[in-house]
């Protein structure tokens, strides 16, 4: 349930429930706070502002994703949306043209 909710929430509340989770897998496998600092290469103290807080840097996040053993879901963040046709497949594989935002 908590999962189906993260994309009706906003940045603070995504932060905070990512910190659960990371809490919850940090406990699931018996280890302290410590021990995740240890082996992910981040601070103890910035990992316990992480799961009091939600709030941290992506590298903090990776990297006790990493020493979790599930950095790689973050692999399928912005991906581009699947292709609609071959043209479009083809319109992806060109070298792309420089672009600049228009809003």
């Amino acid at each position: 349930m908590r999962a189906t909710l993260l994309t009706l929430l906003g940045p603070i509340e995504t932060g905070e429930a990512l910190s659960e989770r990371m809490r919850a897998l940090r406990l699931n496998k018996g280890w302290t706070r410590e021990t995740l600092a240890k082996r992910s290469g981040i601070s103890t103290a910035s990992l316990k502002r992480f799961e009091n807080t939600g709030r941290s840097s992506l590298e903090l996040v990776l990297k006790a994703a990493h020493a979790l053993a599930r950095l790689e879901e973050f692999n399928g963040l912005f991906q581009p949306p699947r292709a609609r046709s071959l043209a479009e497949l083809e319109e992806r594989a060109a070298p792309p043209a420089r672009r600049r935002g228009r809003i």
